[in-house]
């Protein structure tokens, strides 16, 4: 079943073809062959095939939103297939992308324990099945790609572009996402401790495999930060083939709001500071809270909204309440485009608490809208954020709260450093340049 989004086709392999209608019902069926409306043109015209089978949940990571971002600023220069869940399709649909032929691989998962350790590797196991199984019965159309993009390390994307790799040799170029390296399990800036122990090593271990096939295999390695380039060069893969993406912002809305008479006054704002990211240990939501409560103590109308999703919530509220925080601290769930936007206009200034990352664009998203930072002082964070945003060291959460205080009462430093966090997203953030960047180096003239 075809259904023809713009002007590509959006195919199902067969697996569950009605999830897929009920999202595409707006969509004409294709009455165009499987090989696609693009079948007979040019040669010249590069196939790529984009790898999410992994993708579950609502939210939209990092990896996310560059892969997605990709779909849309490569469009037209590129025929694009994507072989994902109807997770990664709805991605795409939601956020208005469109250009490109989709072949399902799974339909949603809808189970309740989903992120528990069991239910993530099921999860594992059936998207990996999944995916190989849809790429076998869509041959014809891998057989005829120029790359292929597995947009994670996650087994279910990774594995299922270096089979491709395997059968198909050199005659396709396999480019790989690589955004986060797992911290080992003993190592102090681990955010998997206590309890989560177990979990944090599992998922160390698990990766190894994926990074050796990685490093081994791969044409062209994806990271988001320049400390993660060195562990992908080697004597057959130079440093040009290892592309830091950083990830970027449409800054479209955010320059004509900045631009209009419409600002909000800061000290007219609803919020003094706001987080976005996925509620997860590694982005410091439960040292935010701590963080949050020492900011309250100075300054006792203070409020912080948080944007997101994950499987830390019932914790975060149950310590909000516990604190004493309920009128303090809103949770507003996962929010994207023009309602995510009204909360930056509201907002004074971005807070980014991850206790490890490989960079972290939901930051950058806010800093657009001329909203410094404060984050800890990470090392990939230095080339991320080179200025505008005010760094705590590790760990210390008494120095981070200092720091949005700071911000919240000097008036100079706050301009200062909003005038430094507007001008870095438009000098080096835009989209539309980061995508022309990566494209060039991968399908340019030497491509």
């Amino acid at each position: 079943m075809a259904f023809n989004f713009g002007f590509r086709d959006y195919t199902s392999a067969g697996v569950g073809c009605c999830a897929i209608a009920e999202i595409a019902h707006d969509y004409r069926p294709s009455t165009q062959s499987a090989r696609g409306p693009a079948a007979g043109r040019a040669s010249a015209v590069k196939k790529v095939v984009f790898l999410d089978n992994n993708s579950i949940g609502t939210g939209l990571s990092g990896g996310d939103r560059i892969f997605t971002e990709f779909l849309r600023h490569w469009r037209g220069k590129l025929e694009l297939t994507l072989i994902g869940s109807e997770e990664a399709f709805s991605m795409a649909a939601t956020r208005d992308i469109s250009g490109f032929r989709f072949l399902q691989s799974d339909t949603r998962n809808v189970s309740r324990n989903a992120y528990t350790l069991p239910g993530l590797f099921r999860h594992f196991a059936r998207r990996l099945y999944r995916g190989l199984r849809t790429v076998k019965a869509n041959w014809s159309v891998i057989a005829e790609a120029d790359t292929v993009y597995s947009v994670s390390d996650a087994y279910p994307d990774c594995l299922v572009g270096a089979y491709i790799k395997w059968r198909r040799g050199p005659a396709v170029k396999w480019i790989a996402g690589y955004y986060l390296f797992v911290p080992q399990p003993f190592s102090t800036d681990t955010p998997y401790k206590g309890r989560n122990w177990l979990r944090g090593a599992l998922y160390w271990l698990m990766q190894i495999p994926s990074y050796h096939l990685v490093k081994r295999y791969a044409d062209y390695v994806f990271v988001t930060s320049q400390p993660d380039m060195p562990r992908f060069v080697t004597p057959r893969r130079p440093a040009s083939r290892v592309i830091v993406v950083q990830g970027g912002v449409d800054i479209t809305e955010s320059e004509r709001y900045l631009q209009s008479a419409a600002m909000v006054p800061v000290d007219q704002r609803k919020y003094d500071a706001c987080f976005v990211g996925r509620f997860h240990f590694q982005k410091g939501v439960l040292e935010l809270v701590e963080i949050w409560r020492k900011v309250v103590a100075q300054k006792k109308d203070a409020r912080l909204a948080m944007i997101g999703l994950g499987s830390l919530q019932p914790q975060m509220e149950a310590r909000i309440t516990a604190l004493g925080l309920q009128d303090h601290i809103t949770i507003l769930g996962f929010l994207d485009g023009a309602a995510k936007f009204e909360v930056f206009k509201q907002s004074r200034l971005m807070v980014h608490p991850a206790t490890y990352d490989s960079g972290g664009m939901a930051a950058a998203e806010g800093m657009a809208w001329r909203l410094p930072a404060v984050s800890f002082d990470l090392e990939a964070l230095k080339t991320y954020y080179p200025q505008g945003m005010l760094k705590a060291a590790p760990q210390n959460l008494d120095q981070f709260a200092s720091l949005i205080l700071n911000l919240l009462t000097d008036r100079a430093l706050y301009e200062q450093q909003a005038d430094a966090a507007h001008a870095l997203i438009v000098e080096v953030w835009d989209w539309k340049k980061r995508a022309q960047q990566v494209y060039d180096a991968v399908f340019g003239a030497a491509g």
